[in-house]
């Protein structure tokens, strides 16, 4: 843990406060020194992810990142695989991975994990950079486990 996320590791430990997304996302952004980010939650029953805060998304983008099904786009893959998706440049990626309008976000580097706790999927975490980027396995590695503290306060 750098010390650039110990404020975020700090709030989620805080049991007696409810998330607050959008502040969570920002402080998640800042720490990562990204420009763009979602986080959604999955519906246990619908086994659909549901946007709970966002940055630095166009508004018409929005109805298609409302609500997202397992395996659909670079949240739905991390969602489906429970591992961390990565596109170091989101502008020229051919893979497949990332939906066409994804493009349209203007974002390069980018990456999405599961909020995983005890093998189980509550939600991704998505955060993205103006510019080409590989995130490293430490960053990966870090951004796991504020999932996994995620995951704890849904769980509580």
């Amino acid at each position: 843990m750098t010390s650039d996320t110990k404020p975020i590791f700090d709030t989620l430990a805080d049991e007696g406060s409810a998330i607050d997304w959008n502040r969570l996302l920002i402080e998640i952004l800042s720490a990562f020194d990204c420009c763009t980010g979602t986080i959604h939650t999955l519906d246990q029953d619908s086994q659909l992810l549901h946007l709970k805060a966002y940055q630095g998304i166009p508004e018409f983008l929005l109805p298609k990142m409302t609500v997202i099904p397992i395996g659909k786009g670079m949240a739905g893959i991390a969602a489906e695989r429970k591992r961390p998706v990565q596109i170091c440049n989101l502008q020229t990626d051919e893979s497949g991975v990332a939906r066409p309008s994804a493009k349209e976000t203007k974002v390069e580097g980018s990456i999405t994990v599961p909020l995983m706790l005890n093998g189980r999927l509550y939600g991704v975490l998505g955060i993205a950079k103006p510019i080409p980027y590989e995130f490293t396995s430490e960053e990966e590695e870090t951004l796991m486990q504020i999932g996994e503290a995620i995951s704890r306060k849904i769980v509580s």
